[in-house]
Order: structure tokens, then C-alpha cells, then sequence
């Protein structure tokens, strides 16, 4: 069942990211509590879970942007698609992201961007068969430590 998260399964969340790139869980401090209540606060930020057999397997975040181009038409900003390893391949990111793509829609946006760090030809594919190209923009990144 895809859904938005619920406030209190940060803990679930963070442990899914295990899968993502984080190398462990974030201690439980009052910036971490913060953060989290300011997420869930903001109407914009939309945590998208897949839940299965009582677990979140797969999670992806979409952030609505305004924006003041393409006739005032804010745009959708995709980030942490991530699946629980011994569940990939049976769809639940998918589902995910054509969750963000309904919401991206609800909302007005006129495109959807998402970033991947991965260069794995087979996770390129995922992200081009979920309808997403590498032609249109050049992305940058600049690391702030």
C-alpha cells in the first residue's frame, strides 16, 4: 500500500535508509526531532511510503518547489528512492514514484526532477522506465562541508 508516512514511524524510515547510503541510524537529538517535525509540518514535503506485510519496503521523498517561471508553476524535486534489498524488483519504488507523480500533478507542477548518484546501468534503466531522462538538463552538485 503506498501512502504518505505517518509521524511516527521516523525510526522505520531511518532504518530503510540503512539501505540507501546513511551507515547508521542518527541518534535521536533534539535536531533530529526538529528536522523530523519540520518535514512533517511542511505541506510540500511528502514522504512517500510502500508498505508490505506490515513494513515499509520502499520510500521516496517529493518536494514541491514554487517557482516563479514557466507561468508561476512550482516544480517537483525527487530524492531517497530507496527499497529494502531482498524486496527490489517487485515494483514498490515504481509505486512510489507514480504516487510523487500524482502529487506533482495535484499541485500544478510542470516537471519532476530527480538526482541519482548511482552509475549502475540497471537503476539508470529503473529511473528510464519510470519515465525520467538524462538528456533534457545537466545537473551539478556542489558538496558543502
Amino acid at each position: 500500500m503506498v501512502r504518505e508516512i505517518y509521524e511516527n514511524e521516523l525510526s522505520k524510515l531511518l532504518n530503510l535508509y540503512l539501505y540507501l547510503h546513511e551507515k547508521s541510524v542518527p541518534e535521536r537529538t533534539e535536531h533530529l526531532k526538529t528536522t523530523w517535525e519540520t518535514i512533517i509540518k511542511d505541506k510540500n514535503h511528502h514522504i512517500i511510503v510502500n508498505e508490505a506485510d506490515n513494513k515499509i519496503v520502499s520510500s521516496c521523498v517529493c518536494v514541491i518547489i514554487p517557482n516563479l517561471t514557466r507561468n508561476v508553476r512550482p516544480y517537483a524535486f525527487i530524492e531517497n528512492v530507496v527499497t529494502l534489498k531482498d524486496c527490489r524488483g517487485r515494483g514498490y519504488a515504481t509505486e512510489c514514484l507514480n504516487y510523487a507523480k500524482e502529487i506533482a500533478k495535484m499541485e500544478n507542477c510542470y516537471k519532476m526532477m530527480l538526482l541519482t548518484g548511482s552509475k549502475e546501468e540497471s537503476i539508470l534503466k529503473f529511473y528510464r522506465s519510470a519515465g525520467y531522462n538524462s538528456s533534457d538538463k545537466t545537473a551539478f552538485i556542489q558538496w558543502l562541508e
